[in-house]
C-alpha cells in the first residue's frame, strides 16, 4: 500500500458509506483495480477508515442525539438483528460473500431495480412518503433491523436497504437516510471492533501502517461528513432514480472490468 492507496480507498469509503451505492462493493473492487494485496493488514485497513466515517456521524448528529434518545433506542433495537445475522455468519460472509465478484455484482443489479421500482409507486401515488422519524415504533425498527441483516451480503448497501425499507413504510427519504446513518454508528463500531478481534493475531504494525491508517481515517471522515451533509439536502427534492442509474451503470462496468 501506498500513501496514495490510502487517500483513495478513504475517499471511496467515505463517499460510498452511506450513499446507497454499497461501500463494501466499492472497497473491494477499488483494492483490486489498484492490485492492493488483500492481505491481513489490507483487510484491516479497509475496517479501520469506517471508524472515520462513524466519527463523522457523531460529529455531526451529536445533539440530535443528545435531543431524540427515543429514536436512539430504535437505532440500537434496529441493530440486533443484523448482529446475530453478523456474528453468526461471519466466516461464509468474509470467506464467500466477499470473495464472490458475481454476488456482489448480482446485488448491485438487483437492489438498483428495487428503487427503481419504489419510485414508480411514488410517482403512481401509490407510496406514499408522510411519516418522521418519530413515528417509529419498536415493530417498525426490528423490520429495519432485518432488512439491514441483508447487508452482509456487499453490493447490497447498508444505507441503501434500510433507506427503502423505511420508504416503504412510508417514511420521507431524508428521514430514511438520517436513520440510517444513526444505525451504522453500533452497526459498524460492534462489526469493526469484531473484525479487530478475529484478526488481533495475524495483524502487523509497523511505522508506515500507522500513517496509512491516519490518513484513510482522516479522509474518511472529511468525504463522509460532506457526504452526509449533501444526501439528505438532495433526498429533500429528489428521488433515488440516480443511485438506481448508478449501481446499473457500475454492474455493468464491473461485469466488463472483471470478466
Amino acid at each position: 500500500m501506498t500513501i496514495l492507496n490510502a487517500v483513495i480507498l478513504g475517499l471511496v469509503e467515505g463517499i460510498t458509506e452511506f450513499l446507497p451505492i454499497s461501500s463494501t462493493a466499492h472497497l473491494i473492487f477499488t483494492s483490486k483495480i489498484l492490485q492492493i494485496p488483500h492481505s491481513d493488514f489490507q483487510k484491516f485497513f479497509e475496517v479501520f477508515i469506517q471508524s472515520g466515517a462513524i466519527l463523522a456521524v457523531i460529529f455531526l448528529y451529536l445533539q440530535y442525539v443528545r435531543d431524540n434518545k427515543l429514536i436512539v433506542k430504535r437505532a440500537l433495537v434496529s441493530f440486533i438483528p443484523t448482529a446475530i445475522v453478523g456474528f453468526l455468519f461471519y466466516t461464509i460472509i468474509k470467506k464467500v460473500f466477499f470473495e464472490t465478484n458475481y454476488l456482489i455484482i448480482a446485488s448491485l443489479v438487483m437492489i438498483g431495480i428495487i428503487f427503481f421500482l419504489v419510485e414508480f409507486l411514488i410517482s403512481r401515488k401509490k407510496l406514499r412518503l408522510t411519516r418522521s422519524l418519530n413515528q417509529i415504533n419498536y415493530f417498525q425498527a426490528m423490520l429495519i433491523g432485518l432488512s439491514q441483516a441483508l447487508a452482509v451480503i456487499p453490493g447490497v448497501s447498508r444505507s441503501g436497504i434500510v433507506i427503502v425499507t423505511m420508504i416503504l413504510m412510508g417514511y420521507k427519504r431524508e428521514e430514511s437516510a438520517q436513520y440510517s446513518f444513526l444505525l451504522a454508528v453500533p452497526t459498524i463500531l460492534m462489526a469493526s471492533l469484531y473484525d479487530f478481534y478475529k484478526m488481533r493475531q495475524t495483524i502487523i504494525f509497523t511505522a508506515g501502517n500507522f500513517i496509512f491508517l491516519g490518513v484513510g481515517f482522516l479522509v474518511s471522515f472529511l468525504t463522509a461528513y460532506l457526504t452526509m451533509k449533501w444526501l439528505i439536502g438532495y433526498l429533500k427534492q429528489n428521488s433515488l432514480i440516480i443511485f438506481a442509474v448508478y449501481r446499473l451503470l457500475l454492474a455493468i462496468i464491473l461485469v466488463l472490468v472483471f470478466r
